[in-house]
């Protein structure tokens, strides 16, 4: 169930967004957006904001809180009790791109705090805490006209000498 419930994951790596704009001719200094995948693992909610008044390039910071349901560590996959957790992404990403265009492509790191220790993923020992640090790799189309925009990339989670491919 858990590597189903990871393909899965992995395989929806369309984010949606519906941004709002300030004017005509810049893209959304500003969006709100619902995630699958990602840095929030299974499904965030997110508001990401730009650092500066230019559009791209340039620096954004996003905050989110989603949620993921997972097995507590050591119990079997068929017998144990599935647990749900909170979890709270924040990340740092860069902007590339033309002033002004929808498309962009973004590179970011953060971490996301999971409120309780799961397996997620084959994730978990009891030496690693509850704090996952990720990257982002994501193409970005964000149309100057607001409305409906997407996201999808490569986003991958890490602990101590732990790495997980990820897409969102």
């Amino acid at each position: 169930m858990k590597k189903s419930l990871s393909i899965v994951l992995s395989a929806f790596v369309i984010t949606t967004a519906f941004a709002q704009n300030k004017s005509e001719n810049t893209v959304a200094s500003r969006s709100f957006f619902a995630k699958g995948g990602g840095a929030g693992i299974a499904f965030s909610a997110n508001f990401d904001t730009r650092f500066s008044k230019s559009s791209n390039p340039g620096f954004e910071g996003r905050i989110g809180v989603g949620f993921v349901s997972a097995y507590e560590y050591n119990t079997s996959w068929y017998g144990g009790d599935k647990k749900c957790a909170i979890t709270f992404p924040i990340q740092v990403n860069y902007i590339f791109g033309k002033a002004n265009s929808a498309h962009s492509f973004e590179v970011g790191s953060g971490v996301t705090y999971v409120t309780k220790k799961l397996e997620i993923m084959n994730f978990y020992d009891d030496r690693r805490t509850q704090v996952l640090g990720t990257f982002s790799f994501m193409y970005r189309h964000q149309p100057a006209s607001g409305g409906f925009s997407w996201r999808a990339g490569f986003t991958p989670l890490f602990g101590k000498d732990y790495l997980q491919p990820f897409g969102a």
